[in-house]
């Protein structure tokens, strides 16, 4: 006898057989019981989730000669019969490719005939939605009003697709998802009759990996079946390589490479999953579920449906979860979705992963715990070596001398330049290194620019690439204005966030040994202010003459 798959061979027998419907295999023995039966039913669902093995169970059900309790007794000829096809009373067709007006018309002349043994004549059709719209219009009367021996059950993965008058003139039951837990168990049992050693860790990545698919679960184990020698226990570790999945452990160390900012273990872990075959994109959504499962942890509440993982392993999340506070862990999801993103249409992967894991280390995880306590004894510690003075600097507007005819112009630039620099107090006066001098010139800010970005480099990568777009422009006052370019409004704002601010701040204060305040602003609102304080002199001078017109900065 040749090979037959599992996913066959184990097929459901009867109702109880079937996996994670019960809400839907209720009803279908009771109508049953009851020779109940509608003419027409719809099963909807995603692949793999028993649509095809109930509308079977339910065929030989409703023609069985025995039936126990709604259920086929698979053993009455008519049983036999429908189970080796040697009786056409139920009949499968496939409306991939039986889809034509010509097939439907066909379908139309065969149903006039009474069945041969049983007493319904039972049509599967799967898919049904890749009909056309003309043989749905050719089905539709025969739909509507079929002979008394006749059962309709359309099967689909896409219900949206029927046309609403199909739809009302079924009964819809919709296939759910089946639970990691009821995959596992019906594993279990198949293993069990075959006579196969399997670790429960094992059939639990099966599970997870097949989706809610119970044939995808099947087929899965087929393969590792199949992988595993005679005798031999199929483990866990068989099941990363037969799927080419990353080990857990490798995800744990990975996390806690980036929140230990170990930026070479982390690179050597990519370099890892690259030189052993792995998929980059399926290692990418496995470390999108780690952070979400994180979150899961943190919740601390009943995880049982939300985190799908052993006892060991909820230990370990739990660990890892308390270096992180929840932000953090939004945020890092944010960027893995962004990765996995634009992974999907890059050439280099890798490279997009690696800067990815990069950019969370810089930023993101900024917010651990870890990192939070880190921060404040440093902070401490330059406190009590006085590295910071508390200071409430007031901004020294720029003033323009003009006659009465141009005080009220005059005027509303001062208010501008006052509301301006308020702004700029409130935002920036805190605690921020204040150096003695304050004759420090924009050309000498300029010219020691290039040394300012390579400190910043040094501790910090990301930040000088993002700084770096930017120019010192203007000091107005003990205000440094450093303006971006129109299109790097993005890196604007990357820099403009309080901490990041005040460590440039004191990274420029400390190197120039000034007290300014920094504002980072775009070019063409640079402009404008430019532009409306030079119109203001240009036209004062044009009036009293530029002997008597004198512009204080």
């Amino acid at each position: 006898m040749s090979y037959q798959a599992i996913y066959r061979k184990y097929r459901p027998k009867n109702f109880e057989e079937v996996v994670g419907q019960k809400h839907i295999i209720k009803i279908l023995k009771n109508q049953i019981a009851k020779d109940n039966i509608a003419h027409a039913y719809l099963f909807c669902g995603t692949r793999g989730t028993g649509k095809t093995s109930t509308a079977k169970i339910f065929a030989r059900a409703v023609n069985c000669e025995n039936p126990i309790d709604g259920n086929p007794c698979n053993e009455c000829d008519v049983c036999k019969g429908i189970l080796d096809q040697s009786i056409m009373d139920v009949v499968e067709m496939d409306a991939a490719s039986n889809n034509s007006v010509e097939d439907i018309r066909d379908l139309r002349e065969r149903v006039k005939y009474l069945p041969s043994k049983g007493k319904k004549k039972v049509y599967i059709i799967d898919e049904v939605h890749m009909l056309s719209k003309g043989a749905f219009n050719a089905f539709l009367k025969t739909l509507e009003e079929p002979p008394s021996h006749l059962v309709f059950i359309l099967a689909t993965t896409e219900p949206e697709k029927i046309p609403a008058t199909i739809l009302s003139r079924c009964q819809r039951y919709d296939f759910k998802r089946i639970r990691t837990e009821d995959m596992v168990g019906n594993m279990q049992s198949i293993t069990d009759q075959m006579g196969i050693n399997i670790e429960k860790r094992a059939l639990r990545l099966i599970a997870n990996n097949a989706d809610g698919a119970m044939r995808d679960a099947l087929s899965i184990l087929d393969q590792c079946v199949a992988f595993a020698q005679t005798g031999e226990e199929i483990t866990y570790e068989y099941m990363t390589e037969i799927l080419g999945l990353v080990n857990q452990d490798l995800i744990f160390d990975l996390v806690d490479a980036m929140i230990n900012k170990d930026l070479v273990s982390v690179l050597n872990q990519v370099n890892y999953v690259v030189q052993n075959g792995k998929d980059i994109h399926q290692f990418i959504r496995d470390l999108m579920m780690h952070f979400r499962n994180l979150i899961m942890i943190q919740l601390e509440t009943d995880l049982h449906g939300l985190l799908e993982s052993t006892e060991e392993a909820q230990a370990r999340y739990k660990s890892q979860g308390d270096r992180m506070n929840m932000l953090a862990l939004t945020k890092s999801i944010e960027a893995i979705a962004k990765i996995e993103q634009d992974a999907k249409f890059a050439e280099q992967p890798r490279v997009i992963l690696e800067t990815g894991l990069i950019q969370m280390v810089e930023f993101l995880l900024k917010d651990s715990r870890s990192d939070l306590e880190e921060r404040i004894n440093e902070l401490e510690e330059k406190l009590k070596a006085g590295a910071f003075v508390q200071q409430n600097v007031s901004a020294q507007p720029t003033v323009q001398t003009t006659t009465r005819r141009d005080t009220r112009a005059t005027n509303r630039a001062e208010s501008r330049t006052k509301t301006e620099s308020k702004n700029v107090q409130s935002e920036q006066a805190q605690s921020v290194y204040q150096g003695e001098r304050s004759d420090v010139t924009l050309d000498e800010v300029k010219r020691s620019w290039s040394d300012i970005l390579q400190k910043i480099r040094k501790e910090n990568v990301s930040l000088f690439a993002y700084l770096r777009e930017g120019y010192p422009a203007v000091i107005n006052g003990n205000t440094l204005k450093v303006a971006f370019q129109e299109d790097f409004g993005f890196h604007r704002s990357a820099v403009d966030r309080e901490k990041t601010r005040q460590y440039i701040n004191n990274v420029i204060n400390l190197h120039l040994k000034a007290n300014f305040l920094i504002q980072f602003v775009m070019e063409d609102q640079l402009g404008i202010i430019q532009e409306e304080t030079v119109d203001l002199v240009e036209k004062a001078q044009e009036i009293f003459g530029e002997d008597l017109v004198e512009e204080i900065k």
